[in-house]
């Protein structure tokens, strides 16, 4: 079976939109290739600069690329697909492009995109297909993100990674809402969590993050269920994550008290910055308080605690 790689170029506050599209349509996953990302870990000396086309460090703006199996309905999701871009609160249209990729090339196609990054003073990713030794002792996640969302190479990533490096001690539970790949249930387990929950709604995430787990050797701590947000869970957590959109972090935010211990942490991400104070706002109103807010980019997170 062929596959059909469709990249839409779009501005950085209009990724997170397009990425929703595609899981709408079906894709299961996306490649996001943002250049000022790419530039700003070459910058860091984190990744060189020849292991990508001038075309890619130069490009005005982000695409994000899917792939779609060839099939009777794939016309039409091309059509679907052109109404929700055009109807987008974009300043512009997002204009897409696509060609024809073979069986043997999609399973491979984005593995160019991801490198192995060092974050926050502990951690590090690296894909499972490359070498890598850190010139100081961390933590290290082996990834492979199949076709789910999440490898430590996107800002909201990083920066929940950033703020459970900060607050886990060891012992703690945790809930991972929308885990994708798992990294960030892997990240907790890692650092020191004694139990951790992991639910998607997408049934490929869930057997792409089950793969993570047992990849980095946390299938004792952490759990993988295929689930919507928290319905399935009902045990009091130490830790909420809830790295997903503003939207959804809005609707979900009221069950976590049902869920958080007092003194627990909710930390939220995947926030575009037009959204970030309406995140805030609902936040505070149902009893959080926010004792750190991160920006990266176009992106926002909130670490907020739950006050007897």
């Amino acid at each position: 079976m062929n596959w059909l790689e469709i990249s839409v170029h779009v501005p950085h506050e209009g990724i997170d939109m397009v990425s929703n599209i595609f899981d709408d349509l079906g894709a299961g996953g996306v490649v996001i290739e943002d250049p000022a990302l790419i530039n700003q870990y070459i910058e860091a000396n984190i990744w060189d600069h020849y292991e990508f086309a001038p075309e890619v460090l130069n490009r005005p703006m982000p695409i994000v690329k899917a792939y779609l199996p060839e099939g009777p309905d794939l016309e039409n999701k091309l059509a679907l697909l052109q109404e929700l871009l055009i109807a987008l609160p974009l300043p512009t249209v997002p204009v897409f492009e696509s060609h024809e990729v073979a069986e043997e090339d999609w399973a491979t196609a984005w593995m160019k995109y991801y490198k192995p990054v060092e974050i926050g003073n502990k951690l590090a990713v690296k894909p499972s297909w490359e070498d890598y030794t850190p010139e100081q002792p961390r933590i290290v996640l082996e990834m492979d993100p199949g076709m789910a969302f999440g490898c430590g190479n996107h800002p909201t990533t990083t920066m929940c990674m950033e703020y459970l490096e900060g607050i886990v001690q060891g012992g703690e539970t945790a809930a991972d809402v929308g885990t994708g790949t798992g990294i960030l249930a892997i990240t907790a387990a890692k650092l020191g969590a004694a139990k951790v929950l992991a639910v998607d709604l997408d049934e490929v995430a869930v057997k792409v993050a089950r793969e993570n787990i047992e990849r980095n050797k946390v299938a004792d701590t952490v759990e993988v269920f295929h689930g919507n947000l928290l319905d399935k869970i009902n045990s009091k957590v130490d830790i909420v994550i809830a790295n997903i959109v503003a939207n959804v972090i809005i609707l979900l935010a009221p069950d976590v008290l049902r869920i958080l211990k007092t003194g627990g942490y909710f930390i939220t991400s995947g926030i575009i910055q037009f959204r970030a104070e309406e995140v805030r706002e609902k936040l505070e109103q149902i009893g959080f308080r926010i004792i750190e807010r991160k920006e990266d980019g176009e992106w926002v997170a909130y670490l907020c605690v739950l006050e007897g």
